[in-house]
């Protein structure tokens, strides 16, 4: 998103474009996925003065603008992401960390099969499913 894209979709909330704003949408757009923690430590880099405290309200208001979504991808922060990415479910390893992305067609079977028994409708962009990656699996990883 362009800074004067960004800009016009505060105003025409009420909201004006702050350094910091923008300096945590970079840092979402250029981690991938980031907990609040990481998109700090990017911010720090750029403008040390920005608190955590600032980086959350931030993350929330942008999630709440629809430029960023958020995920639980371990017991700890949720990792958030951009929100024009495409839905895809999380696989995160449990022993190196390591994040990968599989198409949420894979599990439409499934979100099908659950609204019509249950009447429940998955959100698939939520969803994060945790085991050992290939590497891993192989020993290819130290």
């Amino acid at each position: 998103m362009s800074e004067s894209s960004l800009a016009e979709m505060l105003r025409s909330r009420g909201l004006r474009l702050t350094a910091q704003r923008q300096l945590v949408l970079q840092a979402v757009l250029d981690l991938g996925h980031a907990t609040p923690e990481q998109v700090h430590t990017a911010v720090r880099e750029v403008a040390a003065g920005v608190n955590i405290t600032t980086i959350y309200r931030t993350l929330e208001l942008l999630e709440r603008l629809g430029l960023v979504t958020h995920t639980h991808l371990s017991h700890g922060s949720p990792t958030y992401h951009a929100a024009g990415e495409h839905q895809h479910v999380h696989l995160v390893c449990r022993q190196c960390g390591a994040i990968d992305e599989v198409d949420p067609e894979l599990f439409r079977p499934l979100a099908d099969e659950l609204a019509a028994q249950r009447g429940f409708r998955v959100d698939i962009g939520h969803v994060s499913l945790f085991g050992v990656c290939g590497s891993c699996e192989n020993g290819d990883q130290e």
